[in-house]
């Protein structure tokens, strides 16, 4: 009985789970994550910049096309 009651019981230690304290916050992906490493030719903060380097990473790498012929 006492060990059905503990087991019952351990559910409702679960922590709250929220993202004020170190969470992130939703920004344009073109904004840059704040870490050192970036693409070569791409400024963070440049929409048109972030927007030509993901064509030019989509045509070289993601197109089956492109790699067959």
């Amino acid at each position: 009985m006492v060990t059905a009651t503990l087991a019952a019981l351990a559910g409702c230690g679960e922590k709250p789970q929220s993202m004020t304290v170190g969470g992130r916050q939703d920004t344009a992906a073109f904004q840059g994550t704040g870490m050192p490493y970036t693409a070569a030719g791409w400024k963070t903060g440049d929409k048109t910049s972030w927007e030509s380097q993901l064509k030019a990473r989509t045509q070289s790498g993601q197109n089956d096309y492109n790699k067959v012929n």
